[in-house]
């Protein structure tokens, strides 16, 4: 695809500009900042990702990734609901999930040690875990609030802290990881994954392009839910004083 070709595309981003202007839906601002973005990004990390895959160094590669972590943690620290000391509990979790998927990947030979292989495969799984952590922090801290009484009176009736926030937590975690679990039930007959399609698009035998995406599907699997237990039980802590106290306030603390 050419420039000029790209270039004709953005009647994509007309479409909706016309369409919100004539509903008056306020959404003009908004869109075109995202088209713009969009741009910016995609066309900065394709000539970085050009140059990091030329070098074939593996210090580049590390640092591409920890720059997607870093990426993350701040976009889902920033969207997702406060809990004390978020920051370094959302950076050790996308640590770890990208340490166990890489290992096992690279351990196990699935994928060769490639920049191409482990950028790409990095960018799903931490991508996804980031979305994953804020659906699981939004849905936990609304769990939290809505039955603080019950955790208050368990703590009362002599129960630890895990066990007054046990069905918080578990309601948490389910709730965040059921959408990844319902989409891959339907996977390849209501939708065509976007990495299945953009290696059919660019000539890939179909049958090797399902391949890979399987292997996508099962790795968004272990994101989704290794994401929410390790948030899960590095966040609970926080939410109790060394007297196994609650404090709801530690809810509501902005790190700065």
């Amino acid at each position: 695809m050419s420039y000029v070709t790209l270039s004709l595309t953005l009647i994509f981003v007309l479409i909706p500009l016309v369409l919100s202007k004539t509903f008056k839906l306020g959404l003009e601002k908004d869109t075109l900042i995202a088209a713009v973005r969009s741009i910016i990004q995609l066309l900065a990390v394709g000539y970085v990702l050009q140059f990091v895959f030329d070098s074939k160094q593996m210090i580049y590669i590390v640092l591409m990734v920890l720059l997607m972590i870093v990426a993350a943690t701040h976009n889902a620290r920033k969207k997702g609901t406060s809990i004390k000391g978020i920051t370094w509990k959302l950076f050790v979790t996308f640590v770890c999930i990208e340490v166990l998927t890489q290992a096992i990947l690279l351990g196990l030979r699935i994928t060769p040690p490639e920049a191409q292989y482990i950028i790409s495969i990095s960018g799903m799984v931490i991508g996804n875990s980031m979305v994953l952590g804020i659906l699981f922090l939004n849905r936990f801290t609304a769990e939290v609030e809505t039955n603080q009484k019950q955790t208050e009176l368990i703590l009362s009736l002599g129960g630890t802290p895990k066990q007054a926030i046990h069905t918080q937590l578990i309601t948490a975690i389910k709730a965040s990881t059921i959408p990844t679990i319902e989409s891959q039930k339907t996977i390849g007959l209501v939708q065509l994954p976007g990495m299945m399609s953009g290696q059919i698009i660019a000539g890939a035998d179909p049958v090797q392009a399902v391949l890979f995406q399987l292997l996508i599907l099962f790795l968004l699997l272990t994101t989704a839910v290794t994401t929410s237990i390790m948030l899960g039980y590095l966040s609970y802590p926080t939410l109790f004083n060394e007297r196994m106290q609650f404090l709801k306030e530690n809810l509501a603390v902005e790190e700065s």
